[in-house]
């Protein structure tokens, strides 16, 4: 009886560590960020760091224009983290209760002029871009690089009549290189960043729309504790550099 009841003891015991090992083990962590389309190339390295310093942590990006990640937001999309490309466009969340806690800015950008490789129309400033037959693509209104070409249209006195108006800085930078448009006004990190596809022409009238964008945890957050580790990260040290090399200027 002896060895049948320390058969059944040793059992036991082994059952009770399964479960209790089951019981304990977790499911791999889930982080979700929504972030305007300008900061696709910074944020998915910084993403890629974030999984290696948090082992066991999936980062997944949402990028499209602002005004579109705060609908999706507002209306129930399951998010984590929200970056704005604009202050105008968080503020919109902020007071439709989807922020917690206090957004926090953690970079700058400008628009600048782009053209196809070689600047065939031979464009050299912002009132260029009205002269008759050219074909410009801008952002729309609500989005934050529309707003700033407004702003610019506003400072200039040059009035813009866009052959399109899209949703996302990337769309603008999409048409004018796969030559569609004569000239796109985007951030001069989105011009950095096709470089080899593009002629970036600046003009100084761009210091009148400076975007500045604000980053903060979203008050539904699945995972608020890697949301503000993920905010830390973008606002720290790693981030900035990061940012700085894209050509993204401090806030």
């Amino acid at each position: 009886m002896k060895p049948l009841a320390g058969l059944l003891a040793l059992a036991l015991l082994l059952t009770g560590c399964s479960s209790s090992q089951t019981d304990s083990a977790q499911p791999d962590a889930q982080l979700t960020v929504f972030a305007a389309a300008s900061l696709k190339k910074t944020f998915t390295e910084l993403g890629a760091r974030f999984e290696q310093d948090h082992p066991g942590t999936k980062v997944t990006f949402n990028f499209a224009g602002s005004s579109d990640l705060v609908t999706q937001i507002t209306q129930g999309a399951p998010a984590d983290v929200f970056a704005s490309a604009d202050t105008a466009n968080m503020t919109k969340a902020v007071d439709a209760g989807a922020i917690a806690g206090a957004p926090v800015d953690f970079a700058t950008n400008t628009l600048t002029i782009v053209t196809p490789f070689g600047n065939p129309k031979k464009i050299t400033t912002f009132a260029d871009l009205a002269r008759p037959g050219t074909q410009v693509v801008v952002c729309a209104p609500q989005v934050p690089c529309g707003s700033a070409t407004e702003k610019v249209e506003k400072a200039t006195g040059v009035t813009l009549t866009p052959v399109s108006e899209e949703s996302a800085v990337t769309d603008v930078l999409g048409k004018v290189t796969s030559g569609q448009a004569d000239a796109g006004l985007v951030y001069v990190t989105d011009a950095a960043g096709a470089a080899d596809d593009v002629t970036a022409v600046p003009f100084p009238e761009s210091a009148e729309a400076v975007n500045t964008y604000p980053i903060a945890a979203v008050a539904e957050a699945g995972n608020p504790g890697a949301a503000q580790q993920f905010i830390d990260l973008v606002v720290g040290e790693p981030g900035r550099e990061a940012l700085t090399a894209a050509g993204f200027a401090s806030p």
